[in-house]
């Protein structure tokens, strides 16, 4: 079985820069601010695999969350992880050179091998492409970034996946580009 269906959040420039914003999973949604303040939507969605999505109108989401309590909490921790995440984005822009955008980027995407141990893996691996539009750069710089630390034995592609041969000496790396 492969990846789990997914969209992706992101915004394009008029020039057709993309900055992708998050990932969309199974049994995730996604336009709630729309569907709750009535603006137009603030981004782009694709569907990067075979997807079925369901349509609900704002009117009735609205009614979902007054009615029912657990739907309003869950909504409100949402939102709130939003925030948050896009506020460590901001930070990281304004304290991180590209270099460190690109490390703190394949942190937060890795999740920890099994065993344990220091590797972390992220699959299935992103394109440079992908890299680079999560980082606010150009996929030149992804790809200088991604040699230099395989050949500082941090990174290995491996079928499937990236693996960071070193996590904290990843993120040591990391607060020591904070600019």
């Amino acid at each position: 079985m492969g990846p789990s269906p997914h969209v992706r959040v992101l915004i394009r420039t008029r020039s057709g820069k993309e900055s992708i914003l998050r990932d969309i999973r199974d049994g995730e949604f996604f336009g709630e601010l729309a569907a709750i303040d009535g603006q137009p939507r603030s981004a782009t969605i694709v569907a990067l695999t075979d997807t079925i999505i369901a349509r609900m109108p704002p009117d009735v989401f609205r009614q979902t969350v007054h009615r029912h309590p657990d739907v309003c909490n869950q909504l409100l921790l949402l939102l709130a992880s939003q925030v948050r995440m896009l506020a460590n984005r901001v930070g990281e822009f304004s304290a991180f050179d590209v270099r460190g955008r690109i490390h703190a980027e394949l942190l937060r995407l890795s999740r920890p091998a099994r065993g344990g141990d220091k590797h972390a893996v992220i699959s299935p691996p992103p394109t440079h492409a992908e890299l680079a539009a999560r980082v606010n750069t150009h996929r030149e710089a992804v790809t200088r970034e991604l040699n230099r630390l395989k050949k500082a034995g941090l990174l290995e592609r491996r079928r499937g996946a990236l693996v960071l041969l070193d996590r904290p000496q990843l993120a040591n790396l990391l607060d020591q580009t904070a600019l």
